[in-house]
């Protein structure tokens, strides 16, 4: 290099801290690079040098460049391409060319591609496969991609802890792994440069867990809904020529809410009971669950978190029935009529029980709804052992589909002797929500039961029926 060329890279240069020249230059393993000075490119900056690197930002005009973090250096993207082995490529995949003219100076350097596109399958190839035809030389890592500019800005959170990386070199995945892992994250090696689509097509996916839950959600309450409107306010109309329409918006809501909800938790706790019972019937734990079944017991968080949703809109719909004009006016029209008719109503000590009853049961149920929410949120689930979370979901989980069944039954009390409850020959709502989390709360009796709940126990433990015959040592647990 002649001293023309030495002068117009040291004119490149720009310190963001007053006393960067005073400080020793940091060895190249404790020096990363990061081209790219947008959102992403700051925030990974500014991790980088909490963390104790030194960083180096390259950009296109490294003079002009502001708002990076206090302490990073920005230069012309040859000379910062040449001041670190690892670099964080923070640029999307249609300004890659620039890299080409640098492809001496990169060459045998690490590049981290944390590019995303905005649609899957945008390109016939994956943005960190373009990256290396682009750059044959150097090591290609895909990785962050996931990783947002505010998770980096403020640490992992227990929510976006995971960091995915592929590549073709493991020398070069490995120091990838070891910044991932100084900055507090927890790196997963899934093999090959050829995942890089795979990987890049994460950010991309929208509630992946969740669609199944929300169809289940909304399939139930379209149908609870339209079911019950035909029973009170299309009955109401035929039959007796009265508009209950206004009814849709609080009452019919009112009673959609508390169905879904009860069916939802039901769907929360039916999966392992059928697993158990599967698990007793074939005399072992070592076959595989349908994928169905799999399926289901992956998405039971998501289920009992709507089904909290749904409990919650119950609880703001019942506060609020006191100040609905309907509620107030035949309130106001009931107390008129008995003062005019000179009419007394003696207190029904019956009724009185079975109300504080039903409303006591509710409030407890909801309380446990609420805290089996609590306990499923990611900062609260990794404080507690798994003795712990497993007695909160499993105990008293069941303990809270218990107390809201309950709480139905008591709603309905004995109007199911009545033939005026059957409109157009159709059980009412409350009814048929009863069916399943009834079903599974007597399949959940039987498996508690002494006998068959020491035989899941064993069988849990590694034991399976038949193997005495095989073998008298397999019929020592496998797990002690």
């Amino acid at each position: 290099m002649t001293g023309q060329e030495r002068s117009e890279e040291k004119s490149e240069c720009v310190s963001l801290s007053p006393m960067m020249e005073t400080v020793p230059a940091l060895p190249e393993s404790e020096r990363v690079c990061v081209f790219g000075t947008g959102d992403l490119g700051r925030s990974l900056g500014l991790r980088l040098l909490q963390a104790g690197y030194g960083v180096v930002f390259g950009s296109r005009r490294p003079h002009s460049s502001s708002r990076l973090p206090h302490g990073a250096q920005v230069l012309g993207h040859a000379a910062a391409a040449q001041s670190a082995h690892l670099i964080f490529i923070a640029v999307q995949r249609e300004h890659y060319d620039f890299l080409v003219p640098l492809a001496n100076q990169l060459k045998g350097k690490v590049l981290v591609d944390l590019s995303n596109n905005l649609r899957k399958n945008q390109y016939p190839e994956a943005n960190a496969e373009y990256l290396q035809s682009l750059v044959p030389g150097a090591e290609v890592v895909k990785g962050f991609n996931t990783l947002s500019a505010w998770s980096l800005q403020n640490g992992p959170s227990d929510a976006n802890r995971q960091v995915y990386i592929c590549g073709e070199s493991a020398e070069a995945k490995q120091a990838v792994i070891a910044v991932a892992t100084k900055l507090g994250f927890s790196a997963l090696d899934r093999g090959f440069l050829s995942v890089a689509r795979e990987l890049e097509d994460f950010p991309l996916q929208l509630f992946p867990q969740w669609r199944l839950p929300l169809r289940i959600a909304i399939g139930l309450s379209a149908a609870f809904f339209f079911y019950l409107l035909i029973r009170d306010i299309i009955y109401a109309y035929v039959t007796q020529g009265k508009d209950i329409s206004f009814r849709i918006m609080v009452s019919l809501a009112n009673k959609v809410c508390p169905i879904v909800s009860l069916i939802m938790l039901s769907l929360c706790y039916l999966p392992g009971v059928l697993a158990s019972f599967l698990q007793l019937y074939r005399g072992t734990k070592y076959r595989r669950f349908p994928d169905w079944l799999d399926r289901w017991m992956l998405c039971r968080k998501q289920l009992g978190l709507l089904a909290l949703g749904f409990a919650f809109l119950h609880v703001l719909y019942t506060l609020i029935i006191p100040i609905r004009y309907y509620v107030r006016f035949k309130a106001t029209d009931r107390t008129v009529s008995v003062i005019r008719e000179n009419r007394t109503t003696e207190f029904d000590t019956t009724t009185a029980w079975r109300g504080d009853s039903y409303l006591s049961l509710g409030i407890l149920g909801f309380g446990l709804y609420v805290l089996l929410g609590i306990t499923s949120l990611p900062s609260v689930s990794n404080a507690l052992s798994w003795r712990e979370f497993s007695f909160v979901q499993s105990k008293l989980g069941h303990l809270t589909l218990l107390l809201c069944t309950a709480h139905t039954y008591l709603y309905g009390w004995n109007r199911f002797l009545s033939a005026s409850t059957y409109k157009w020959y159709t059980p009412p709502g409350y009814m048929l929500c009863l069916v399943l989390p009834s079903v599974v709360l007597l399949l959940k009796l039987l498996l508690i039961t002494p006998c068959v709940d020491r035989t899941i126990t064993r069988i849990r433990q590694g034991w399976e029926r038949g193997a005495d015959h095989r073998n008298p040592k397999d019929s020592q647990p496998l797990i002690p």
